[in-house]
């Protein structure tokens, strides 16, 4: 028999009872934000919200990631990690994300020993299960659990909670990190980061909440929400976007037609 909503977050809540002390690996999405929401109504100061600063991670996203934990008034702390430096990384192998993870989730490890914390948590969700994901092997390595996902929510059901408890980030878009905008076996490098960063920030400054810049070296290929795409209809727009990109280093600037969506990673053309 299937739960309800609200018997799913009992679940949550119950599961969470049971630990003495928690580490969430907080990205400022939707859905670490409505475990931190609700591991801090639980734990209250045994819970402790850790952003990994590294540069795949758009500032705009961290930047929302501490406005969050401040304004929530949860215990939390910054570390620095720079995955260029994983061995393998920047050749952006097809298990990339394990790579990235199994850093970024062994230095939270790290903190939550020193903070004396028993748990440490991701936001993985239902949904999760569904795609190619290479880094929830990391996680099972290490021992990361995944509350969301052992009380059964899906995606739209976190959304609905974070709505709910009056979350800013309950409609937030996904947003995942910079090293996703390149194919597989495309070098990734801080001055490519930067640029689809940049980018990136211009259309998002253009109105456009849905966005990925993909990069094949000097070409970029925009990629837009479905329901925005009627927004490149005006060509005074158009006109700027590619002048900034241009701008930015890109050669050859396109649009996607089909618009955004959710894709397993691209190899290398």
């Amino acid at each position: 028999m299937e739960m309800d909503l609200n018997e799913k977050l009992g679940q949550l809540i119950y599961n969470l009872g049971s630990m003495s002390g928690l580490a969430v690996g907080f990205s400022g999405g939707v859905d670490s934000s409505l475990l931190l929401k609700v591991a801090h109504g639980v734990m209250g100061r045994n819970v402790l919200a850790v952003i990994v600063d590294t540069p795949t991670m758009p500032r705009r996203e961290l930047q929302d990631a501490l406005d969050f934990v401040k304004q929530a008034q949860v215990n939390w702390q910054v570390i620095p990690a720079d995955h260029l430096q994983i061995e393998g990384f920047a050749a952006n192998p097809a298990n990339r994300c394990y790579l990235c993870k199994r850093e970024m989730f062994g230095r939270i490890k790290k903190v939550a020993q020193e903070s004396h914390l028993e748990w440490i948590a991701d936001g993985s969700n239902l949904n999760d299960l569904a795609e190619d994901r290479p880094g929830m092997q990391a996680l099972r390595e290490l021992g990361i659990i995944s509350p969301l996902l052992e009380a059964d929510l899906t995606k739209e059901e976190i959304r609905q909670l974070a709505r709910r408890m009056q979350l800013k980030t309950w409609d937030k878009h996904a947003n995942s990190c910079l090293a996703t905008r390149f194919a597989c076996g495309q070098e990734i490098s801080l001055p490519k980061l930067r640029q689809v960063e940049e980018a990136e920030a211009y259309l998002n400054d253009c109105g456009f909440r849905q966005i990925r810049v993909r990069s094949y070296d000097h070409a970029a290929r925009i990629e837009v929400s479905p329901e925005e795409r009627a927004k490149f209809g005006d060509l005074q727009l158009m006109d700027a976007v590619h002048q900034k990109l241009k701008e930015l280093g890109f050669v050859h600037v396109s649009l996607d037609l089909q618009g955004y969506r959710q894709v397993k990673a691209e190899k290398q053309p």
